[in-house]
């Protein structure tokens, strides 16, 4: 199946669902509109927590959608086979319908049947709850999965518990959540007969394994951190990362060689002023990508909130680059690198093709006039580690993202204060906030 594009991968996860009764959703965009507890919609199931939590919802109680999300918790990883800060979220949800059982076969027959992406399923493997103190160990989602196993003759060990930080989902410290069941795909073809939970965790550190659907089933309410109650609907939250689901499908070992981010690499390769190493041309491809979203949502460059998160992205690629700088001409090309591989799904980018070009120039633009001067001035606060007022300083007034200092830093032998520089940042943002309030009054 892998001539199957990231487009025709979208019309079969959407088509797949509706004719299991789901209604179609459109995405919402990355700026959440009554959450202001999470500065990006992260998961596609964030812009349903009313609904999670006991609300009708207007198209009823089986939903579908793709979700625009951002997260860059893991932005360090960025450059690897699986990492990206921007991905797309194909969901299903049930809204105290259908559960455990329907969930988990419908993912299957999605994953495996000519009807849905036709991978081999001798190459799947799942993980369930393993329960603490909280909710039961999920036996009834093990079952499932190991009467489909056995129906369909696939032997050998491929079902494992594993404890609530790799099966337990949430998106915050308050709102719903629930245990999951994941499943992972062997990309190496090597690995078809099954094998030991120890044998599993190691090759899924290795990333020879790789998850690429999430079953959460959502019948809690966490509080303050703390799960507090049963929800007055069991539901569940599907998703499933099309980025890695069209690597497996595709046949490739990570998501830089699909057809989501190989047309913005060529673009970026043919360069000749930005001659970069595999992470590095990565790195630029996924941060001004994630960049091109963000602007088209309405966010623009600053040094708090949203606006540092795209600050940040944007800078971090121009730090990524050979020279540290992109010339105008270098930004207009990869912009429309990006619009072009998504001309066809999301329209406000291409109506907002200016704008997004000029944020990013403009950006890149202040940054290239002080990443010379902060250059000196890491130069002459070097000699020692690198204290966290030191570090903001590089931030606030020179524009250097922490990671690049850390960087620097590193290259130089010596180490950061990161808590320091941490607890600057945040004196920065409640001043910040504080100055905001003031002009209201």
């Amino acid at each position: 199946m892998s001539e199957l594009t990231s487009k025709q991968i979208r019309e079969r996860f959407l088509q797949f669902f509706q004719k299991r009764g789901h209604a179609v959703i459109p995405s919402a965009s990355l700026v959440p509109e009554n959450d202001n507890s999470v500065l990006f919609n992260t998961a596609g199931m964030q812009p349903l927590v009313p609904y999670l939590l006991g609300e009708p919802h207007p198209h009823g109680k089986r939903l579908v959608n793709i979700q625009k999300c951002v997260r860059t918790q893991d932005i360090e990883e960025v450059g690897d086979a699986t990492h990206d800060t921007f991905f797309e979220m194909m969901g299903n949800w049930s809204l105290g319908d259908y559960f455990k059982k329907e969930a988990i076969e419908w993912s299957y027959e999605f994953l495996t049947s000519k009807e849905g992406l036709g991978l081999n399923s001798r190459r799947l493997y799942i993980t369930c709850f393993e329960g603490d103190e909280n909710a039961p160990r999920d036996e009834e989602s093990a079952q499932v999965w190991r009467e489909i196993f056995e129906k369909n003759n696939i032997s050998g060990e491929r079902v494992y518990f594993l404890p609530a930080e790799n099966n337990w989902w949430s998106v915050g410290d308050s709102g719903p959540c629930g245990p999951d069941t994941e499943m992972f795909y062997d990309t190496t073809g090597e690995l078809n007969f099954g094998m030991t939970k120890e044998e599993f965790i190691r090759v899924a550190d290795e990333q020879k394994v790789v998850e690429i659907w999430n079953d959460v089933f959502m019948e809690y309410e966490k509080k303050d951190g703390k799960v507090v109650s049963k929800l007055k609907q069991k539901n569940v939250d599907t998703g499933a990362g099309l980025e890695r689901v069209l690597m497996v499908v595709q046949g490739k070992n990570n998501i830089f060689d699909t057809d989501l981010f190989q047309p913005i690499i060529s673009v970026i390769r043919e360069m000749s002023r930005m001659p970069l190493d595999t992470r590095g041309e990565r790195i630029v491809a996924d941060h001004l990508r994630t960049a091109v979203f963000i602007i088209a949502d309405g966010v623009v460059p600053k040094n708090t909130d949203r606006g540092y998160v795209l600050r940040r992205l944007i800078r971090r690629s121009m730090f990524s680059t050979s020279e540290k700088k992109f010339t105008e001409n270098n930004i207009r090309k990869i912009v429309e690198a990006v619009l072009k591989t998504y001309e066809d799904v999301y329209k406000n980018l291409t109506t907002q093709k200016e704008k997004i070009i000029s944020e990013i120039v403009k950006e890149s633009e202040k940054f290239e006039k002080t990443i010379t001067d902060g250059l000196k001035q890491f130069e002459k606060i070097s000699e020692n580690d690198i204290s966290g007022i030191d570090a903001f300083n590089l931030f606030s007034t020179y524009g250097f993202p922490i990671e690049m200092t850390e960087e620097l830093a590193k290259e130089k032998n010596i180490s950061v204060d990161i808590s320091g520089f941490k607890k600057e940042f945040k004196k920065h943002q409640e001043l910040s906030r504080a100055s905001a309030e003031e002009k209201f009054h």
